[in-house]
């Protein structure tokens, strides 16, 4: 009669667990956007990277899956419309280019401010992030664009100058007009009559092709992935460096709504996504200037004396943004200096002191 007992406790009991409901998974939606095309290398990344990670890390647990809904190439918003986009809630996670934002988000800068001093995406991708991490002006500006800073990113092993006719050296660049995007323009100063003329990386091709520019600043990547040999055959090897120009953003609204389990996600997984993107731009950087190449570039290298010139001629610009910065009271002399000792400490040390004037 016990041992009875027992069985039908034990049966009941198990029958009561049976019935108890099991927790669902529940459907999280993310609409992500970037004006840039599916085939721009951070893009492309995202979809093969960022997101299988996201899903993989939340499959650990399963209380979470993502219904991912991706619009590229000007779906939703154009290359210079992300921030806003995000802002506005278009999309919930984005690949804002930042150059295109000097005045919303002047520290974004810090790397293009300080050309000619590394060439390395891992450590310039890394020094940043840091300094957003360990100084709160990089994340209060994208606060005040109503979303939420997760990581930067680097897509370039360096900026080089492409040029429609051959180029022998610094001073060829006299007098002709070349296209940028942002802050880099500035690099053209310290040339006797050259011109900057702004444009985004989709827009160079046409503009070298119909004669709105002689030259333009880009990377080998993009150069390759956008033929921009067919249009500029020459590559003159300034190596400004690395600049970071692409910073994963979450709209604010958004993210408040999100389980803490998928913010966690988020933002470990966009760590990883900076340092993937980074290495990659530095596998295929060579490989880039062998299609530039193949494909009937010719590269020109420029002297270490021609770019130790070229930095003492140009206005030192990284002063002026670190000065910017501390009038609006932000810790701007600060972040340069930490910014440039990270990456000595990587051994990078430029040709140019950028914190003396």
């Amino acid at each position: 009669m016990i041992n009875w007992t027992r069985r039908s406790l034990m049966g009941a009991a198990l029958a009561t667990m049976t019935a108890m409901p099991v927790a669902a998974q529940e459907t999280i939606s993310a609409v992500v956007i970037d004006g840039y095309p599916a085939r721009s290398l951070w893009v492309q990344e995202f979809t093969d990277f960022f997101i299988p990670e996201v899903d993989r890390r939340l499959a650990e647990t399963g209380n979470y899956v993502m219904d991912w809904q991706e619009n590229y190439g000007g779906s939703i918003v154009k290359p210079r419309g992300v921030l806003e986009g995000i802002q506005l809630g278009l999309g919930d996670i984005g690949i804002v280019t930042t150059i295109f934002h000097s005045s919303k988000l002047p520290s974004q800068g810090l790397a293009a401010v300080t050309p000619f001093v590394s060439s390395d995406a891992r450590a310039v991708a890394r020094a940043i992030d840091e300094i957003a991490r360990e100084f709160p002006t990089m994340q209060n500006e994208f606060a005040a664009q109503n979303q939420v800073y997760l990581a930067t990113g680097v897509v370039l092993d360096s900026y080089q100058v492409f040029s429609v006719n051959e180029l022998s050296g610094i001073a060829d660049l006299e007098g002709l007009k070349v296209a940028g995007a942002g802050m880099n323009l500035r690099y053209l100063e310290g040339i006797e009559g050259a011109a900057g003329v702004r444009g985004g990386l989709t827009d160079f091709y046409n503009m070298l092709q119909t004669g709105l520019v002689d030259a333009a600043q880009l990377w080998p990547e993009a150069a390759a992935t956008f033929k921009i040999s067919e249009v500029a055959p020459y590559m003159l090897r300034t190596d400004f460096g690395a600049v970071n120009s692409k910073t994963v953003t979450v709209n604010q609204d958004y993210w408040n709504a999100l389980p803490d389990e998928v913010k966690e996600v988020l933002q470990a997984v966009a760590i990883d996504y900076r340092d993937h993107l980074a290495g990659i731009a530095m596998d295929i950087a060579a490989a880039s200037e062998a299609e530039y190449i193949a494909s009937g570039g010719t590269i020109i290298e420029v002297s270490e004396e021609d770019r130790a010139a070229w930095a003492n001629a140009m206005p030192n610009i990284a002063l002026e943004l670190a000065e910017t910065l501390n009038a609006n009271g932000e810790p701007g002399t600060e972040m340069l200096a930490a910014y440039l000792a990270k990456l000595e400490a990587a051994g990078f040390v430029g040709v140019r002191d950028w914190t003396q004037p």
